[in-house]
Formats: structure tokens, C-alpha cells, sequence
């Protein structure tokens, strides 16, 4: 697999860095810039924007990632994905707000043209 079959829209459903494992569901938005490397932007339950970079090495994807909280303080994390095939990523994730014991988990899969037609 290469970088460039990572480039679309997926659909995000995780749970959250704590003891709860609270739900979240979302869309995660992957492009690249002028050097290959991926830009990543994620909708989570159609209000928190969240904003990443990350490169990709042997069906591993990696991204830092930031977003605002509600203090307008930006919080940092990283996620990584083992991706399964160029339609199913499957994460865990940590960021600075999470509750260090745990790991934050995230499965995205690929939206196809047919489905953007749907909804």
C-alpha cells in the first residue's frame, strides 16, 4: 500500500482516553501536501474540529494531531493506525487532556462516492 491510498473521507467511530470509554463518532478527512506527507483533519460528533500531520511506514499511519478545548487552550495528542487495508484504519490514541492510564481507540472507514450520495 502506498501513501497516496490513503487520500479520502472516512467515517470515525472511537472512545475517548478515560475509564468510561466514552463514545464518539465523526469523519476524518486525509489529503496530502507537496511532500507526500499526511494532512489530516477530523468533524468529532459534528462539532470539535481537530487538525494533524503524520507520515506512513509500512501500513502504519501516524499523525500529531491538536484541536481547541472549551478554554481555547490547544491540547496535543498523537494517533496511530495499523491500516488493514486502504478502507479500514484501526487506531489508539493518546493526548494530553486523556487520563494517562488509558488509550483512546479509533476505527475509520472509508466512505465511498455512493455513500456520500446518501447522506
Amino acid at each position: 500500500m502506498k501513501i497516496q491510498d490513503l487520500v479520502g473521507k472516512f467515517s470515525v467511530i472511537g472512545s475517548n482516553q478515560d475509564a468510561d470509554e466514552n463514545a464518539y463518532k465523526g469523519t476524518l478527512f486525509l489529503t496530502l501536501d507537496e511532500n507526500d506527507r499526511i494532512i489530516a483533519k477530523w468533524i468529532i460528533n459534528k462539532t470539535q474540529h481537530q487538525f494533524g500531520t503524520g507520515f506512513f511506514k509500512n501500513n502504519i499511519l501516524v499523525i500529531n494531531f491538536n484541536y481547541k478545548g472549551l478554554e481555547n487552550k490547544t491540547y496535543n495528542g498523537v494517533v496511530v493506525y495499523k491500516c488493514t487495508n486502504k478502507d479500514i484504519l484501526e487506531g489508539f490514541w493518546s493526548e494530553e487532556l486523556g487520563d494517562p492510564k488509558f488509550l483512546g481507540s479509533e476505527n475509520c472507514f472509508r466512505i465511498t462516492k455512493e455513500e456520500q450520495l446518501l447522506n
